[in-house]
Order: structure tokens, then sequence, then C-alpha cells
């Protein structure tokens, strides 16, 4: 990446945090949009996720829970390619340190993803991701919750189109879903790096959507490199609404363990 863009990126990261009051956003140990890339065939690979919210809601979302405002999040995802269509996933340990509690672990994940095959070699990718979650009490007020997360998405070379309409469940029926989706458009330059975009919602129950100033809208400027020693993901993300964080910093760092 050119020193020119990084530079830009940075101004305009830093004009939208001081335009924005201090904000509430509920929780979250994985900040990432899927693009519908699986692990080759008996290859494992690690990724490790950390998200940190300098500025942001100081009112837990049920009591006893980890509070947004200065909390540090993140898990070590496992993940082996089956198949060329499918790979297994595994988050464990989820933890999380919170300004009051310090640290804590936060239970773990079960992740089943499809997609179509080579997804980086075609223009249209498809595919869904399906979790299963094992929550303590800090951090859900639901001890088991699973999400569903279709993928479509478009690399249009150099640019990228990727949309994930999530719907996160609680086992509690149809009508509770919360609709929680997430967007990327990232530009790709042929030195291995990328600059993107990203959109974070929660807009609520199917059944009855929150306002609007009570949904949770983050717009992330992120950064990526794919190369050795490991692919980096870094992002600066700013809140839109009364519901969401003011400032939350996102790094994915991923490396694989193994090559056949």
């Amino acid at each position: 990446m050119k020193t020119t863009d990084a530079r830009c990126l940075v101004a305009i990261v830093v004009a939208a945090w001081l335009a924005f009051p201090d904000l509430v956003f509920a929780q979250a140990d994985e900040i990432q949009v899927y693009d519908g890339g699986l692990a080759p065939v008996g290859t494992f690979n690690l990724t490790v996720h950390n998200n940190f919210t300098p500025k942001g809601g100081k009112i837990p979302a049920f009591a006893g829970a980890v509070v947004p405002d200065k909390s540090l999040n993140g898990v070590p995802e496992w993940a082996l390619g089956v198949t060329d269509w499918f790979e297994a996933g595994l988050y464990m340990p989820l933890y999380s340190r919170d300004k009051n509690m310090g640290w804590g672990l936060d239970g773990f994940k079960l992740r089943t993803l499809f997609a179509v095959p080579n997804a980086d070699e075609r223009t249209f990718v498809y595919g869904a991701n399906f979790e299963f979650s094992y929550n303590a009490k800090q951090w859900d007020s639901t001890r088991i919750t699973s999400e569903i997360r279709p993928i479509v998405g478009w690399h249009l070379k150099p640019v990228d189109v990727i949309f994930n309409p999530i719907f996160d469940t609680s086992y509690d029926g149809f009508r509770n879903f919360v609709f929680a989706p997430s967007t990327r458009v990232a530009y790709n330059f042929q030195s291995g790096w990328a600059l993107a975009v990203e959109e974070y919602s929660d807009f609520g129950p199917v059944k009855d959507f929150h306002s609007r100033s009570e949904q949770a809208h983050q717009l992330f400027w992120v950064v990526d490199r794919t190369g050795k020693p490991f692919d980096l993901e870094a992002g600066i993300g700013v809140g839109l609404t009364d519901g969401s964080d003011r400032l939350t910093l996102k790094l994915i760092l991923s490396r694989d363990l193994n090559k056949r």
C-alpha cells in the first residue's frame, strides 16, 4: 500500500472519530465479513481475533454483562478444510477483559462453513456459515445461541463486494431472530494489500425492528495484507447511531499451520 493511501485512510478515520458523540454497542468476539474462502482440504488454519473498544457504552446489556467501554474481546479460531466446499471450525476459548471485572472466559463456538469451491477465483460467490455458541453468563443472557450467515459476493477484480445477511437466534422462535447484516467493499492492490470499507449492523428482532437510534450501525475502515508469515486484517470502526459504540479497533491474524 502506498504511503499516500495510508495517510488518506488515517485522515478519514480521525475525522469520522471526532464527528460522533459517545455511544453504546453490543459485544462481539469476531468482527469480520465472510467472503466464502475456505482452507484447502486437509489444511489446519489458525485465526486470532481481537477487538478493543476505547470509547464505548458504559452500561451493560444485562446485569453482570461485560461493559463495552475499554473492553478487550477475542478468540482463537481453529479451522480445518474438510472438502473443497466444506470447512469445520472451533472458536475456543472466547475471552474478554472488562475494565471492572478483569479477565474472563466467555464460552466457545462450533462452526460449519459451506461455500462454492474455489471462491477466490470466481466472479460470483455464495455460501452459508452456521455457528453454535455456548455462552458464559457475563457474555450473553442466554446460554445457547446460534448464528446463520448466508454469503453472497462478487469478485470484480480489483473490487470485491460481499454481503452477509446474518440472523442470530436464542432458539425462542423465528419471529425473534435478530437481523445483524454485514457488508464489505474492498479494493485489492497487486502487492497483496487491500483497502476496504465494512458496515456492521444490528436491526433487532425481525418481528419488530428497533428504532433507528436504538439500532447498532458501525462503519469500519480496514486494511488487509495477504502473504507470509501470516495474513493480517486491521480496522477502525466508528458508530453511526446512538445504539453503537463510538470507536472500536480490530485486529485479525491468520496462518495455515500445515500444508498439503
